[in-house]
Order: structure tokens, then sequence, then C-alpha cells
């Protein structure tokens, strides 16, 4: 049977809802969409795989996807065997959903939806963990606590991109409206609260003023002014909510930072990053090229703990719990490489680059909302990869690669739709691109 444009355009819309709508309250939630596109785009190869990839600037999205994939491969321990195409193999999948979802645009609104219910689902599952089953943190087990960061972080960010779709749309959208996403942005920000990742909220913070400044130059700054105030009533209440959390985890931070700056002590969440992240520096300075790999990088840290030029906490993690010195260690300036085009291409192509004639024009609010979005992403991921190796994690990149793919397709889709006599920002072409 062959399925109209329109069905394609369906299926993509539905994965860009899913995506993140599942992806903080239900077990795997956030491969949900991904497996659909991915699927459908495999069944309907004939639709893409001879069709010259559009826009231009796409081509720069496949090759830093493309190249991480082989900077994964560079360094595996081969000796697991067909097991180390695992994480190489996650970026390789997200190639096919890339073409299908350029051939068939998934729509904005079932994107945006997707965010907020996301952002609100994943608020309501820490308050239910938190409150009702009586975990310290949500979305954490007797044998695994790695969920609490990653998926605060996430619920964080989509809580962030209800804020910023909130803005862009202030004078479109009715109060009805206004109020439920305001509402879903609050329970992002409450996941990422109750989650205590200290790292996630630096990151956001971080990333928000460079937000403020976009959506300043993009529409005006009365808007930004007002967003700035928007995150901060939203903030204030759940600071004083969670004032004696908060306090706590942020003393804890500086008590474990003067205690091993003076006693070297690295039994704790700050020690044991800070001994992490000297140990990998050095690891990769002695070896800057190809790093140390998988197998050598595990047995030279033991190597050097039992010399005693690391504390017995680093033997626990497998990752230097920073993503540029993890791969630094273990995969050199290559693997280095790849992960600055993972973040560097998608900030590059989603950047707005020129302000427009017309701030009125409906049109151009849609596309700075999802350049905004778009910006936000490796912006984020950054920040959370400041503190911990997001992408050895599966929802790390399942998320980010589907995300990215989805809201470029999506601004891709638009920037066909309508002319660009009111918006100078055209897509990109790849010189343009790699400026």
């Amino acid at each position: 049977m062959v399925l109209t444009a329109e069905t394609h355009v369906r299926i993509t819309s539905l994965s860009a809802f899913l995506t993140p709508a599942l992806a903080l309250w239900l077990p795997s939630g956030y491969a949900w969409g991904s497996s659909m596109m991915l699927l459908a785009a495999l069944l309907a190869a004939s639709t893409w795989v001879r069709e010259p990839v559009t826009p231009p600037s796409a081509r720069w999205l496949v090759l830093a996807i493309g190249l991480m994939a082989l900077a994964w491969l560079h360094g595996s321990d081969w000796g697991r065997g067909v097991s180390v195409l695992n994480k190489p193999s996650r970026y390789l999948f997200a190639l096919p959903c890339l073409f299908y979802a350029l051939r068939f645009p998934p729509r904005r609104q079932a994107l945006l939806a997707g965010i907020a219910v996301g952002a609100a689902a994943g608020g309501l599952r820490a308050l239910y963990d938190v409150d009702v089953l009586g975990l310290e943190r949500p979305w954490t087990s007797a044998h695994d606590s790695a969920n609490a960061i990653q998926l605060g972080n996430l619920c964080g960010l989509l809580g962030l991109m209800c804020w910023l779709q909130l803005l862009v749309y202030w004078e479109r959208w009715r109060w009805p409206r206004r109020s439920a996403i305001a509402l879903c942005g609050v329970l992002g920000l409450i996941g990422s609260l109750l989650s205590q990742t200290r790292g996630g909220w630096l990151a956001l913070a971080l990333c928000t003023p460079v937000l403020l400044w976009l959506l300043a130059r993009q529409l005006s700054w009365r808007r930004a002014s007002g967003g700035a105030l928007l995150i901060v009533g939203m903030l204030l209440p759940l600071g004083w909510y969670m004032g004696d959390t908060i306090e706590q985890r942020l003393n804890w931070a500086v008590d474990e930072t003067l205690s091993y700056q003076r006693n070297h002590e690295a039994n704790n969440s700050v020690g044991h990053r800070l001994d992490h992240w000297q140990l990998a520096w050095r690891m990769g300075t002695d070896k800057p090229l190809g790093g140390w790999g998988d197998a050598g990088y595990a047995a030279e840290k033991a190597r050097r703990v039992a010399a005693g030029n690391a504390q017995p906490a680093v033997l626990n993690y497998g990752h230097a719990h920073n993503e540029v010195l993890d791969q630094f260690a273990k995969r050199g300036l290559i693997g280095v490489g790849g992960l600055l085009l993972l973040y560097g291409v998608p900030l590059a192509l989603f950047w707005p680059r020129r302000r427009p004639d017309d701030r009125a024009d409906p049109a151009h609010a849609d596309r700075t909302c999802l350049r905004l979005l778009g910006v936000a992403m490796p912006l984020a991921f950054f920040g959370f990869g400041l503190t911990q190796v997001f992408f050895a994690h599966y929802n790390g990149v399942v998320i980010y690669l589907g995300l990215v793919t989805l809201l470029f397709a999506t601004l891709t889709g638009l920037e066909r739709a309508r002319p660009h006599q009111s918006d100078p920002d055209q897509a990109l072409t790849p010189v343009a691109a790699a400026a």
C-alpha cells in the first residue's frame, strides 16, 4: 500500500508529539516516538532514499551525527563483541529519521504540544514519586540513581521550552492557553528542582541569558524583560517551597569543594567529580590524539589509583562526569572534535542571524519559536555535560538527536511553505553554517 504525503506528515507529527510527551513518565518513554519514526522511515525508504538532502545545510547535521557515530566506534572495547555497536548505532539510526522528517516535515503544533505535555507529565511524575511514594529523589530506584540526574535535567529543559513558547506567542494566545503553558513550564521546573540536580540548574541558568538576548533581538526588549520577570515569578515561589532542600544541596556543594581542596576528600558528589576531571585531563594529555580507548581507560585509571595518583572513589564510575573530558581521555581530540560538532552544528543551524524587517509577521514568530527551542538544545546539553556524561545514557542521545531532528525538520517545513520577504533568516547554506 502506498501512503499519501499527508499520511507521512501525520506519522512524523505523531512522532514529534510522542518523543517529548512520553519521555519522562513511561518506562523508556523517550524512545517510543523515535522508534515509531525509525520504523516508518525504513518502511518508506523509497520516498526519500533517492532524493537530495534539502536544505543543503542539513548535510552539516548529517555529517555531525555520522562523525559522532565514528568517534564512538573509535576506541571501543572490541573484546565485547557486537555490543560495541550499541552506542554508535544510536547515532546511525537517527539518520533515516532525519531524512524522513525532512521529506515530510512534522506540524509545528504537534511538536510544541508534545513539549508542553512532556514538561507537565515530568513534573507530575516527580511530585508523585516524592510526595506519594516517598522517594528522596524522583525517577530513582534502589539500583539506579542516574535517572534523577538525566530525567531531572530533561524535565527542566522541557519546562524552559514551555517558557520560551509562552513568551513568543504571548500576544497571539488567549489567557486560557497562556495559563496552561505557564503551568506546564512550572511543572517542568518543579521536576528539575525535586530531582536535586545542581548541574542541571547551572546549565539552565547559563543558557537562559542567551535565549533572552535572542528573544529581545528577534522580537522586542520589552518581551525579553517580561520573560525575565516571568521566570523570576515562577522561581520565587518554587524556591520558597523547596528552600530548605535547595539551600542544603548548595551548602553541600560548597562544603564538599572545600573538603576536596583541603583534604583531597573524593568520597562525595563534588569531590569525586573534581578528582575525575583532574585524572581525565592528565590521561588525555598523555594520549591527546586518540585517547586510551574504553578498555585502556578503565585499566589505566585502576593503575593510577593504585599508584596513588587518584582517589579510589573514581573506580565506582565508568566515565569522567564531564562530557568533553570523558571523550578527551577515551578518544582524544577525535572524540572531542566529534562532540563539539554535535553541539556546534545545531547551534549554527538554529541561530537567528539577522534582525527581522517585520516582527509582527506570524510566520516570523513561528520560525523564531523553533529557532529559540533549537538553540536551547545544544546550549542546555553542553551545560548538562559539564557535570555529567549525558550522551553515555540512552535517554540523553535519543532526546537530543530526536528533538534536534524534529525541530530542524519542522523549521525547514515552515521555510519551504512561506516566502522569506518578511524574514531574512533563510535556511543556511553549508558555507553559512560553518561561519
